[in-house]
Parts: C-alpha cells; structure tokens; sequence
C-alpha cells in the first residue's frame, strides 16, 4: 500500500500543537476537515506524520493559533524545514532529530474533530461540554436496569416498559466517539453518587456521596473505566456536586431521618401484599433488594435496622414508635413513609425552618435555610461535620480523575460558606474548574435594577464575585467560581424564540458584573428549562432559530454547552420534566435518548442539519483561541443582526464575528486591526486597513479571523 512520510520543522512563533490539511490527493481520499491531522512530536522542534495510503497530495501545516504555511505539494517522503525548503532527507545543516515511530492513526475515513490532548489543555474555557444524563442516555447493559416506584410508564398489556434507571456507564462508553464526533471535549453527567427516593434517576437525591450508584455501573465498565476510557479519548469529565441537600432518608453511615420502612406503607383502600405497581408487586419496597426496603443505613435506630434484615413482605405487625400505632394498615400517615418533620431532624446536620414557599423563593434567608422539597432535606452546610464529610467524598472522585465540577442549587447556599467548598476542592487538585448553577428566571442582576424581583445575594453575578456590596459588583474581585449563565439563557425567551436577537446586547452589556465573564457556561436550555415564555418546555422554535442561537453561543464569551439531543431537536416542545400527575418520562425532554444511537439510527442522527452545524461550530471555536477566551468589544445588535469583536492578546488572536437571524444582513466595522482577514465560515479573504465590511447569509455567521487558517469545515444548511 503507498504512504507519506512527511516530517515539519515548528517556526519561531508557532504554537506546540502542528497540524497536517490536505486536499487533492492520488488515489482520492475522503476531504480532510480542519485543521486536520495533529502531528507527532520527535524532539529538537521537528513533528512527523505518516498518511497510509497516500501517493500524493496538496497540503498546509498550520498551529490552530492563526499561523500556517503557504500551499505545498509533495509525492514523495520529505521533510520541511522552519525557512520553507523541503529536502528529500535529513536537512545536513540541522542535527538529526530524535525519531520515533509515530503510534498508528485511525484509516483517514474515520478521522473527525481531534482536538489537542487533553494534557494540553489546562484552561478549561477551551472545552465545549455535553450534557446528559447518565440514566436516559444509552443503554448499554439491561441487567442494571430499574424502575423507580414513582411515574411507571405501562404499555397496553398493562406491562411496564422504559425503565427510568436506562442509560448506564457501559452505555457512555460506547458511544464516547459519538460525542467526540459532534465536537465536543467535556462531558457533564447528572450526580453519580446514590441515591434514594421515589424518582431518584437523576442523581439530584443522594443517599451516600461515598459510593457510586451501583446502578449505572457494570463489570468492565465502572465508574473508573469510564473516567479512564474517556481521558483515552481526550474528554474530560465534569462531575455533577450536591452540596445543599440529601435525600429524605439522611446519609448513609452517617445520619438517619425518622421513617417506618417502606415495605409497611399500603395505600388507602388496599391491603398489604396487594399492592399492583408495575414491579412492585405486593408492596412498594425496592424490588431488586431481597429485604425490600429503601435504606441500609448502618446508623438506623436497632428496630429500624431489624426490620431491614428480615420481613420482606411487611406482613409482621410493626409498632410506630412515633405514635404507638400500628402498620401495615391501610391509608397510614403517608408522611411516615415518605415526608419529614423538619423540627425531628437531627441540628447536627439539617436545618429545622421548614419548607420553602411563596416569597420565601425570592428570599436569601428562607432560600438558604429552609428545605428545597420533601426528597431534598436541606444540609446544614456550615458545620464542620457536614463540610468534612462532603469535601473528603468529592477529594475521591478527583483522585480517580475527574476533571472538573458543576455544583447544583448554588443560591441554595451563602456564598461565603459555599466558597469554602470550592476552595478546598481546588486546593486538593490546582487548576480544578467549577462551576454552578444559579437558576433564575430573569436577567440576574438583582439590586442593580433591570426589573429583578430578588437581592443580588441570590444572583448568579454574586457568586462569581468576592465583594459584600449588593449594589456594587466591583467592590469584590473574582471568586473562580463561575455559574451557568441564566442571564444570557433569559434573552433567548424574547430574542431567538422569536427569530431575534433584538436586547442582546443589552444583557452582554452587562458583562462588567461577572468575576471572569469569559468563563460563564452559555446554553439555550437544560434538564430544567427551555427558552420558551414558561420556561416549562424544550425550545420549540423553528430550526434556523436554533441554528442562529448556537451561532451566538458559540462565538460571544464564555463555554458553550449542549443538552443531549438538541442536535437532533430531540423531543421538541415537550415539557423538560413531568408536568402533570399522570405524566411519565417518555413525554417529557428527559425521553430515553439511547433509540436515536442504536447502531440502526445513528448514522440518521449524525446526518441531521443541526448535528452538522453544532459539530462545525464546535470545529471552529476549536482553532480559534480568541473566540474561547477573549471578551467582547465593539459590540451592536439590530434584531435581525449583531457584530462584535473578540480579541485574545495573550496568544494575538483577533476575530471580528458578524452574525444574522431571519435574513442576509451587511456587516460593517470601524477601528479594528488592519491587515488580511480570512472567514472561517466561507474562506473569503479580506484586506482592511482598519474598517471592514462583509456580507452574511441568512441563519449563518461571518467569523473574520486575522491572519486566520480560512475556512474551516464543511458548509451546512445554516452555515455557509
């Protein structure tokens, strides 16, 4: 079989990471996306990259920092050195370089998106992540499968089919390449730890943050393994943090919430041993454990702990301790199964002040201290006890490799106090990213006005910065903690789902509030909300709508960030959680995805116009460092259009973006930097001496990089 042997001497100037672009190739091989085929390193500045089955081509090497050769043309071995000549063999005036075999690459046809190793990259604002949840994601080993006790979905025999517990980890693991394809470089799961309550899938009620849900877990394919499989792969992994709340039953090992075991519970008009509820058959008690209960909590009262060993049917008469009653009995005081008394909660590790509701959601003291829901008992965060125990949990997972944290329900914590969680994980691994999540349903600014209904002691902004001025961002620095961006999420409501991005910029105007603006997490929607006016719902806006939001997300600051499914516009419309009391998952935007990567579908999925747009954006703020990490300037919205400037001096990238929605806009600009711009959308080129004016397609995007590679991947139907 014919092969190139082709060797690049790195330029003074040029970035570590040296890429191969080829076209036109001797035989015919399938085009080559940019920036191509990342080369291998082999000492004193020169790189190698073999290319099996090759007889000739055209070529460029190039950094992904803006720098590359002119067009070169080769049919035999050779090696190009840093002044521009090839030589057929060793240079005689540069020392031989240390050659060594360069590990095999995958046949040319199967190469995509190959981002830098992940050792390489340390600023996490690089990433583009994609999130999932676990359980509703692939499939990968139906003997872990499970249904929670809550929302069975029953086909028309009366058989229960799609169990919430789904995806698993063995799932993710086979489809990694699936995520690595569409260009993503961080994957952010739902909460792994376990978990207990009547609809647990999520991972958003922990029972033990010591252990790993033995649900999604298989042999071969623990939690471990995939951390492992998809570092092989140079994906990281963002781990999913409850801090604020555990599930109603306590810790396991380490609190107790008075309950009677959920083996005597028999609704009203029942009798026990007659319960008919999909696999609970008898009673409700968790029907994969053989003493069918809930909890094994080693620090249970000694009856509690009886009652777990033995009994499965919970037929033997139990007394209440609580009140002297006795069950099984039909109709008993659900709230002894389920619910809590907040004043009977041990004050070592919960709050007793009640439940939230009304104005308390608006509130920082309530908000902060008293319960979120009956399954998500609020922790009493600043006692020793409660931070020793959750910081040494997460120390164990970073240990194993978890590259970074998002911590859920963040405003459900004083930030003062929440900091000194993120610090002692950042301590434990320097470099550590994390994030949070901050949900409001508004622009966020809290005391600064904008028609906010709630403090700023509860906004995304406060968390990110260190300051104890409510009305004053800047009388704090940056507290490295960013959040998810709600603010920017808000527009969306009246901007895309409205084919517009009319009041944009007024929110990107704001962008002085945060720490480091630039390491916001953007997205359109989430497990929880979607743009829509109720926030309630998947987007459910016309296509190119969403094709124009993604060309925003991907090019103003910030990380941007995917919910799994919206390349295929997956379960559009539907409600993101179950809305009313019938309600199972199959009818809400947490719809087992897994159907759609079956070896079957998957090519269908991969060809969907949003998928390709996604991936191809993924591609371009890949290579282009100033649309990762720069901020904003020279910025201007007019509904149909918006233009801005990102500018990154650090690595001397500089790209003005122009972007239009609905229709074909004109872009123009004054006071930039002169000099010869290429489009990484078109491959138009453009000399400026300092004012510049170009064209942009309906739904598309101009990317004008200085000195920029060209045009990078393949037109769509919205990029083009």
């Amino acid at each position: 079989m014919p092969s190139l042997t082709l060797y690049f001497e790195r330029r003074p100037g040029w970035g570590a990471r040296i890429h191969i672009h080829w076209w036109n190739t001797r035989p015919a091989t399938p085009e080559c996306t940019w920036p191509g085929l990342p080369l291998t390193p082999v000492g004193h500045g020169w790189y190698r990259v073999e290319l099996p089955g090759i007889e000739s081509l055209h070529l460029v090497f190039s950094d992904g920092l803006g720098h590359q050769t002119r067009d070169h043309h080769r049919a035999t071995d050779g090696w190009l050195d840093a002044r521009g000549h090839w030589h057929d063999g060793h240079p005689p005036h540069l020392d031989a370089p240390a050659v060594s075999r360069a590990p095999v690459r995958p046949p040319l046809s199967l190469l995509s998106l190959d981002p830098r190793p992940l050792a390489e990259r340390s600023d996490f604002r690089e990433e583009t992540i994609y999130f999932l949840i676990t359980t509703r994601f692939y499939d990968g080993d139906p003997s872990n499968n499970f249904f929670c006790r809550d929302r069975i979905q029953f086909d028309a025999d009366g058989n229960p089919v799609d169990p919430h517990w789904r995806g698993d980890f063995k799932g993710l693991i086979a489809r990694l390449d699936y995520i690595r394809d569409l260009g993503f470089t961080a994957i952010w799961i739902t909460p792994p730890v376990e978990n207990r309550s009547g609809l647990d899938y999520h991972g958003y009620h922990p029972y033990d943050w010591t252990r790993i849900d033995p649900r999604l877990e298989s042999p071969g394919a623990t939690y471990q393994d995939l951390i492992d499989a998809a570092h092989a792969k140079d994906l990281k992994i963002i781990q999913d943090v409850v801090v604020n709340h555990s599930c109603q039953y306590g810790i396991r090992g380490q609190v107790h919430v008075d309950h009677l075991p959920i083996k005597y519970y028999v609704p009203h008009g029942s009798e026990q041993g007659r319960v008919a509820h999909g696999p609970y058959q008898g009673n409700l008690g968790n029907y994969a454990w053989p003493n069918r209960d809930d909890i094994d909590n080693p620090v249970a009262p000694a009856w509690y702990r009886e009652r777990h060993a033995r009994d499965p049917e919970g037929l033997e008469p139990l007394v209440d301790p609580k009140t002297g009653e006795t069950v099984p009995k039909p109709g008993y005081a659900p709230g002894r199964f389920f619910g809590i008394d907040p004043q009977d909660l041990d004050p070592a590790w919960y709050h007793q002040e009640g439940f939230i509701s009304g104005g308390d959601w608006e509130s920082v003291h309530p908000l902060q201290y008293k319960h979120l829901a009956g399954d998500c008992i609020d922790l009493a965060t600043e006692r020793q006890n409660v931070k020793d125990y959750l910081i040494g949990a997460i120390k164990r997972y970073l240990d194993m490799g978890v590259d970074a944290l998002r911590i859920d329900t963040v405003k459900h914590i004083e930030r003062d106090n929440l900091l000194e969680y993120i610090r002692a994980w950042k301590a434990h691994k320097p470099g550590l990213f994390v994030f949070g999540e901050n949900l409001v349903k508004g622009y966020g600014w809290g005391d600064l006005g904008g028609g906010d209904n709630g403090p700023s002691q509860i906004r995304p902004w406060w968390y990110t910065r260190l300051g104890h001025d409510p009305h004053d961002p800047e009388s704090g620095g940056d507290s490295g903690f960013p959040q998810l961006d709600f603010g920017l999420f808000s527009t969306f409501r009246d901007t895309v789902s409205k084919g517009t991005y009319a009041g944009t910029a007024q929110i990107l105007g704001m962008d002085w509030i945060y720490g480091d603006v630039t390491q916001l997490v953007t997205f359109l929607q989430n497990h929880d909300v979607g743009p829509d006016n109720d926030f309630k719902y998947r987007f459910k806006g016309e296509q190119w709508m969403a094709a124009a939001a993604y060309n925003l997300i991907w090019t103003v600051r910030g990380i941007p960030c995917l919910y799994f499914g919206e390349e295929i516009e997956f379960m559009k419309g539907a409600p993101q959680d179950v809305e009313g009391e019938k309600d199972t998952l199959h009818q809400t935007g947490r719809a087992y995805f897994g159907d759609h990567l079956s070896d079957a579908r998957i090519a269908a999925t991969q060809a969907h116009p949003l998928y390709r747009h996604i991936r191809r954006l993924n591609q371009i703020r890949h290579a282009i460092p100033a649309l990762q990490k720069a901020r904003l300037s020279h910025l201007a919205e007019w509904g149909s259009g918006m233009r801005f400037v990102r500018h990154h001096s650090e690595s001397g990238s500089y790209a003005i973006v122009g972007l239009a929605i609905g229709c074909d806009q004109e872009m123009g600009l004054d006071g930039v930097q002169p000099g010869i711009y290429r489009d990484a959308v078109s491959g138009r080129e453009i000399e400026c001496d300092g004012r510049i004016r170009f064209h942009v397609k309906a739904n598309s995007a101009g990317i004008y990089v200085l000195d920029g590679p060209g045009k990078i991947g393949e037109d769509g139907l919205y990029l083009r």
